[in-house]
């Protein structure tokens, strides 16, 4: 005879099944974390440290409410405009809220790129240039801080037409002026940017330069510090 579970252990054996299901995403969402963003400072770009300055977080939050729709139909971003005006942090408030819904997200630049495939032979190359597409969303931080080296131009071709093939999203961040990613200097870099361009929406960020604050901050706390006379 098949031994009879009363409700009361039934409903025991259902939470014990949901706390061990609930501890396997924290896990893997913890190793995602660890996977996808290599800088521990990303940890602390998040929507609960927006200090609600920069009116352009709206448009963030309002990427990651429709991450269904943005990933269905291959919708990337574009943040562009100068130095300090918050694109690093948009984007991995974007991440880290992404991470948090247990979506397999890469946040990382072209120098770090370029120096993982240095070295490697050309199968290895590819291989790796292939597992930036595992993820469902790869955003690149500073587009055009790198050397424009005839090397380095062809990989990132590769990596950016890798994706744009894959049709997944990218978001892109760089500190070039919307008329020099419309107008590229080579046939190197249109190839690499009309990519772009078809696949990710421009937003412009012209506001302050919260660096400067940020740092002009911590110039007044240490300042404090050191003139603190002991108790």
């Amino acid at each position: 005879m098949p031994r009879c579970i009363c409700q009361c252990q039934k409903e025991a054996q259902e939470q014990r099944r949901a706390a061990e299901k609930r501890q396997l995403r924290m896990e893997r969402i913890k190793r995602r974390k660890a996977q996808g963003l290599h800088d521990r400072y990303l940890y602390d770009y998040t929507f609960a440290n927006d200090n609600g300055q920069n009116p352009l977080m709206a448009k963030a939050r309002a990427y990651v409410e429709n991450w269904t729709e943005a990933y269905k139909n291959n919708t990337g971003l574009l943040l562009f405009g100068d130095v300090g005006t918050g694109k690093s942090f948009f984007v991995g408030c974007i991440a880290n809220a992404l991470l948090d819904r247990d979506v397999p997200v890469l946040m990382t630049n072209f120098p770090s790129i370029l120096n993982r495939l240095t070295g490697m032979f050309s199968e290895d190359r590819a291989e790796l240039i292939a597992s930036f597409n595992e993820y469902e969303l790869l955003i690149i931080d500073d587009l055009g801080v790198e050397r424009s080296t005839d090397y380095a131009m062809e990989q990132m071709f590769f990596v950016i037409d890798s994706r744009y093939r894959s049709r997944r999203p990218m978001i892109i961040t760089t500190n070039l002026k919307l008329a020099e990613l419309k107008n590229p200097p080579d046939l190197a870099h249109a190839r690499i940017y009309d990519r772009i361009l078809e696949r990710c929406a421009p937003i412009l960020f012209a506001g302050k330069n919260f660096r400067e604050e940020n740092a002009g901050d911590t110039k007044a706390a240490a300042k404090d510090l050191v003139n603190r006379k002991s108790e």
